[in-house]
């Protein structure tokens, strides 16, 4: 028990995080001692820390087999999960699968199997009934975000999954929002349900901003220019609504993504980087974007069209004032517009005082190699300081992927840039630079 302890205080240490707030002790004193967990808990309060770290804690270091699988409703929360983990340098294997990347990237890094396998139903499934590795050392289940995996479109999965789990003895289900009913195929008996949804203490503060026209286009423009040089999201319902709003501030050169179910993954995934490495500093999104993606802390967030539901408005509203920060969600109502019954107490926000927006600084670059040709972040960076002449101050974000790589750098410098360290070599790859 204290190697464990000693183990989670340098995890803690990596992850920058001094102590673990209430529901987390709570979460990993249950998932220590109770079979089965159900934890309740607003997003952003910490949940995958509360359950990752006690998964840990219980893999066999000397089993060469998954030990654990977590099942998630979207490919972004499985990246993320992913993420969280690899950074808390654990020392054992993690990989995600899931649907809209190539099944032979997954056979390639199944082949050293991983303690941890993260994944969404369909492509679990799909391994599953390829039986291309054994379920027998599988004992832990996590069921993140439950309230999305167990509804009926994703059950005959579920259940097909479970069902093949012989050695299953621990269940864990976590989740921002409660009232679903969990199907008995979980077999989640006797539960340990830890409920924090009613006890969280937000520094949320929601805002109403009144649009004198049924179209709300210039009230967006209006209320980015009064909020000024901040990160944020502004939330659609739909994909054509996305495209219309992306239109709208392309003309006015506003840089944005967009992020939405009918991308390509691999746009959306680029999409979030630059969003998270500052060359876009506007992110505009479907409900797909309320759970489980991996952002920087936002400041604020925009209902550009209002939610059809109260789940829908509390997800979204948890991608600002995460943890212990204070943020603001604006909801944009035309003049003669009814809020809905769970939009409560939001006072009209004067929007006549405008900031200045000044242009962005980031843009981003492509590198054709990544960890599976022993390329490291230590090693990127050594070319762009040394090879690019860059300083320290001019290297942004660096991702590291399986197969490739992205680096923020000032746009002043990005094509000059690209033009010296293009079919340069990298450890021993000749790889390709450019600007996405």
């Amino acid at each position: 028990m204290e190697n464990k302890q000693k183990g989670q205080e340098e995890i803690l240490h990596k992850l920058n995080i001094h102590a673990l707030n209430p529901m987390q002790e709570e979460a990993l004193t249950s998932m220590v001692s109770n079979v089965n967990t159900i934890l309740l808990s607003p997003t952003g309060t910490g949940k995958t820390l509360a359950f990752t770290l006690p998964l840990i804690n219980s893999l066999n270091v000397d089993c060469k087999e998954i030990q654990a699988l977590i099942l998630v409703p979207s490919r972004e929360l499985a990246i993320q999960i992913e993420q969280v983990i690899r950074s808390m340098g654990s020392g054992y294997k993690v990989n995600a699968v899931y649907g809209g990347r190539s099944m032979s990237k997954d056979k390639i890094e199944l082949k050293h199997l991983p303690a941890i396998l993260i994944g969404t139903p369909g492509r679990i499934a799909d391994h599953f009934s390829n039986n291309r590795f054994s379920k027998d050392f599988i004992k832990t289940l996590v069921l993140d975000e439950f309230d999305k995996s167990l509804e009926v479109g994703f059950e005959y999965e579920m259940r097909g999954i479970i069902n093949q789990l012989p050695s299953l003895n621990k269940r864990i289900l976590t989740s921002a929002t409660q009232g679903i009913e969990i199907p008995d195929f979980v077999g989640l008996t006797n539960p340990n349900k830890i409920n924090y949804l009613g006890t969280s203490v937000s520094k949320l503060t929601v805002k109403t901003v009144i649009s004198p026209s049924r179209n709300k286009l210039n009230t967006l423009l209006h209320l980015l220019n009064y909020i000024g040089q901040e990160q944020g999201l502004i939330f659609c319902n739909l994909k054509d609504s996305i495209q219309g709003v992306s239109s709208f501030l392309e003309s006015k050169n506003i840089k944005h993504s967009c992020f939405n179910g009918g991308m390509e993954q691999k746009d959306r995934e680029r999409s979030l980087i630059k969003f998270r490495n500052g060359t876009n500093q506007l992110l505009i999104a479907t409900d797909l974007a309320a759970r489980g993606i991996d952002v920087p802390e936002m400041k604020f967030i925009i209902h550009f069209e209002l939610p059809k539901f109260k789940d829908e408005f509390t997800h979204r509203n948890g991608r600002t004032a995460r943890v212990a920060a204070k943020g603001t969600a604006f909801v944009i109502k035309w003049k003669d517009e009814m809020l809905p019954e769970f939009i409560k107490n939001a006072a009209v926000q004067d929007i006549s005082k405008q900031a200045v927006r000044k242009p962005i600084f980031w843009e981003t670059l492509f590198i054709s190699g990544g960890r599976k040709d022993k390329i490291s972040k230590g090693d990127i960076a050594g070319l762009f300081l040394k090879q690019g002449n860059l300083t320290k101050d001019q290297l942004g974000l660096i991702e590291l992927k399986q197969d490739c790589a992205f680096v923020a750098v000032p746009v002043s410098i990005s094509k000059p840039l690209v033009s010296k360290l293009n079919n340069t070599r990298l450890k021993k790859k000749k790889v390709r630079v450019s600007i996405i």
